[in-house]
């Protein structure tokens, strides 16, 4: 009888149906509609087979459905959505008809067929946004949930979070189910992260409200339908209005939660190996940078650093004096990130004893006991099992003790949990205390990424958090930061470059599906690195396309180091100059980071998010906009002597030479050597800048200069975002902004500068504000507020960035065809003219 039930229990967890042709569950539909009764912003109809379908109007322009057999439950709350009362005052507005009913939002129009139930959803121009694939909308069949919706011709789709493959989902099956993929292969499918949420040309989103193994097909098995399902939970789908895809975005983040901020600091370079678990050889890679002269904030620690999984002590004989080496890294301007996993090993005897005796372990529900997870270092170990309330504080203390010793936070890996795959059928068996491992599974690593924020923000007051990830799901956001796992070709770690190509539309899907904070391992971080030398035209390039990751890292697996200055004097040079270009666009990165916070939006955003009109962008996945004016187009293929770009409509500027322009809605061949990132800037554009550091807070008086891009005739603006970049503050809104106005006309160019604090403000300290404009002409004349500005020497103004704060002064930079204007930073709104002669 125990086998039986065993085996009985097994089904139903996998998800799998054994079925013979006399025993299979007939399929269930809703049929015709019965009635409907409204309750407030829900309406629920009421059909056949005992579906009943509940429509909650969240906001104007978020529906959530859910069709449920008999009445509405579900085993957990959310684990993603944290606000589906947007606007609670709504109330549903219902007309029935003979053959249906019509309800109207600000935004909508949904028209629901009685004879049988059918959903049409409209925009409030009438215009057809979705509707269900005939009569099959929704099917029930014994505990697999299916809806079925229409896809139109021409109609793509993006998003689904860290996907690999084409950015246009159009075509394909994707599953929901974290799994440990090392060297992943470049459409291999399914990876570390579930977000089931997508976003379709035709102006709408879904986001599908289920932690279990679900399913969705964009036409692949029908050319014309587009299938979500899954093995179990509720259909539970939130259909959001844009139209445009920042506006999904945004409304996704209002169900979901902002993302958080990173600090400042994490937006800089950083540095990592799977052994540098040891005292000198940090200190050693820190004295490399430095020596050097390459910029770098952060020098991480693989799990190796611990004595035990994961106890939080430093491993003995690998640090003499972690405290101490901590401080002397600070001291020289780096931070410590280390990792985590999630399990304790059995070798850990006080921890194990401790966590198994409060019942803080996934248990295994044939023995009831801790669940036996195989690990792959520290031996067998037991799985945390974080959807336990009482786990948290119990977690907090531990994770504590390496913040107490100087750590600045943490790395999550190994979350889905680690060696857990679709194949691996026995890891449903553990039970969590909010359910069986079939419905928790997806949202483990989630689970476990909100219990280190929470706490580490209950341990740590005010202080914002750093956290990155590999395993999550929706909402993820909230909580940390995510990277690309383990790519590259382990078989030969020079053949990676697929792999890299690929990493393009992967990085951008996930940051337009709620992954917008995200790094891949800089050089691929599979294969063993034998020959530097066949190696470092591959780094250089992965390199120059993780700088312009919002989160930069360079990692491999082993001890295999992958220091730039490993590479060879030309690569060094390289990725020197890259990682330089990255430092001097902090100011721009960061004020696109409180975009981020505010809208969701990410700083690496597709093109077709940018210019949506222009077809040639709707399948393009090689280049990417950086923030609102920079576009990107890393160089991904050996030996290459010309990238391959297409830029939309406008003029487009080189980053590298300003004075190169080219008008868009065209492709261009542009050269490229080993040093050349193919970056272009929208004409007209201003990009707050600042000098080089070998760390961010290096010179916290370091000027931000405005760099003008000039344009004929026209006008244009930009916002420099600060806030103390540490705290929370940010979060109440205590920050500065200074806005600027261009204006070109007749080559004369006018800027106008405007400063407000909000909430009291940052207080910046007393520093210069710069203006560097690309012009091959000395102006005639250069005003503030109405007041000639001092004529310089070049020299004498590059040297005075630090001092002079009292007055305007302005140098032309005849070699480098450069203007620049030195002001100091003001509360008050400054008005800079320049007059150039006709």
């Amino acid at each position: 009888m125990k086998i039986l039930k065993l085996l009985t229990f097994f089904v139903i967890v996998s998800g799998t149906i054994f079925a013979r042709d006399n025993d299979t569950p007939a399929p269930v539909f809703p049929g015709n509609c019965l009635s409907y009764q409204i309750t407030g912003p829900q309406v629920t109809f009421r059909c056949e087979s005992e579906i009943n379908v509940m429509l909650k109007l969240c906001s104007p322009g978020i529906i959530r459905f859910w069709y449920e057999q008999g009445e509405f439950s579900r085993q957990n709350e959310s684990f993603a959505v944290v606000n589906d009362d947007i606007d609670n005052q709504l109330t549903w507005s219902v007309t029935e008809q003979e053959s249906g009913y019509e309800l109207y939002t600000t935004s909508l129009i949904i028209r629901i067929k009685k004879r049988p139930f059918q959903v049409r959803i409209y925009d409030k121009y009438q215009k057809l946004l979705l509707e269900d694939y005939g009569n099959e909308g929704f099917e029930k069949v014994s505990d697999t949930i299916i809806c079925r919706k229409l896809l139109r011709d021409g109609e793509n789709i993006y998003g689904l979070g860290e996907k690999s493959g084409k950015l246009n989902r159009r075509g394909g099956r994707y599953t929901m189910w974290n799994s440990d993929k090392p060297c992943y292969d470049i459409n291999e499918d399914p990876l570390y992260k579930s977000i089931p949420f997508f976003i379709s040309s035709a102006g709408y989103g879904i986001y599908f409200d289920n932690t279990y193994r679900s399913t969705f097909d964009f036409g692949a098995s029908k050319q014309d339908c587009l299938t979500i399902s899954a093995p179990g939970g509720e259909m539970i789908c939130y259909f959001i209005y844009g139209p445009s895809m920042p506006q999904i975005i945004e409304k996704y983040m209002q169900l979901t939660g902002s993302p958080i901020m990173p600090p400042v600091w994490a937006l800089g370079f950083s540095q990592c190996r799977g052994l540098l678990t040891n005292e000198q050889l940090t200190r050693d890679i820190a004295a490399g940078y430095r020596t050097r002269r390459i910029p770098c904030d952060i020098i991480y620690q693989d799990i190796g650093w611990t004595n035990y999984l994961q106890d939080f002590n430093w491993r003995q004989g690998n640090y003499k004096d972690p405290a101490g080496m901590l401080s002397d890294l600070a001291d020289n301007g780096f931070k410590v990130i280390v990792s985590q996993d999630p399990v304790i090993s059995q070798n850990n005897t006080i921890q194990w004893k401790e966590a198994d005796s409060m019942g803080y372990l996934v248990s295994d529900i044939r023995t009831g006991k801790a669940y036996d997870m195989p690990w792959p270092w520290g031996g067998n170990c037991g799985v945390v099992d974080f959807t336990n309330p009482a786990v948290a504080g119990w977690w907090g203390d531990y994770q504590q003790k390496a913040i107490r010793d100087g750590v600045k936070g943490f790395w999550t890996d190994m979350g889905e949990p680690a060696w857990s795959n679709t194949e691996d059928t026995d890891r449903l068996f553990m039970k969590h205390h909010l359910g069986m491992h079939n419905e928790i599974h997806n949202v483990y690593g989630h689970t476990w990424d909100k219990v280190v924020t929470e706490q580490f923000e209950k341990h740590n007051p005010g202080q914002r958090i750093f956290q990155m990830t590999r395993s999550a799901f929706a909402g993820m956001q909230r909580f940390t930061f995510g990277w690309s796992g383990d790519a590259g070709d382990g078989n030969d770690v020079t053949n990676g470059w697929k792999r890299l190509r690929y990493l393009i539309p992967l990085a951008l899907s996930s940051g337009m599906s709620g992954i917008p904070f995200w790094s891949c391992d800089i050089s691929g971080y599979c294969g063993d690195i034998t020959d530097y030398e066949a190696m470092a035209e591959l780094y250089v390039r992965w390199l120059q396309f993780g700088v312009f990751n919002p989160i930069s890292r360079a990692h491999h697996e082993g001890n295999n180091a992958v220091e730039p200055w490993l590479f060879g004097p030309d690569a060094e040079e390289a990725c020197t100059n890259a990682i330089n270009t990255k430092y001097t666009l902090l100011p721009y990165i960061y004020s696109h980071a409180r975009q981020t916070f505010d809208k969701g939006l990410p700083l690496m955003r597709p093109m077709v998010m940018a210019f949506p009109e222009d077809k040639e962008t709707h399948n393009l996945d090689t280049q990417f906009m950086f923030g609102s004016d920079l576009l990107v187009a890393p160089v991904v293929h050996p030996n290459a002597h010309i990238a391959e770009v297409y830029l939309p409509e406008g003029e487009w500027a080189s980053f590298n030479d300003p004075f190169t322009r080219y008008p868009g809605n065209q492709w261009i061949a542009y050269p490229v050597s080993l040093q050349t990132i193919p970056v272009f800037v929208k004409a007209g554009a201003v990009i707050p800048m600042m000098p080089v550091m070998q760390y961010i807070y290096e010179k916290p008086d370091a000027p931000v200069w405005f760099t003008v891009f000039p344009a004929a005739n026209g006008n244009s603006s930009a916002m420099l975002y600060a806030d103390d970049g540490e705290s929370n503050d940010y979060k109440k809104d205590i920050y500065s902004t200074t806005g600027v106005k261009c204006s070109f006309r007749n080559h004369d160019i006018r800027l106008l500068f405007e400063k407000k604090d909000f909430n009291g403000g940052y207080n910046s300290g007393k520093r210069n504000t710069g203006v560097r404009i690309f012009t091959q002409n000395a102006p005639e004349s250069v005003t503030l507020n109405g007041i000639k500005a001092k004529k310089l020497a070049d020299t004498r103004l590059q040297e005075s960035w630090y001092t002079g704060h009292n007055s305007a002064a302005w140098s032309y930079d005849k070699k480098n065809a450069i203007l620049w204007i030195r002001f100091p930073e003001t509360k008050d709104t400054s008005d800079i003219t320049i007059k150039f002669s006709r």
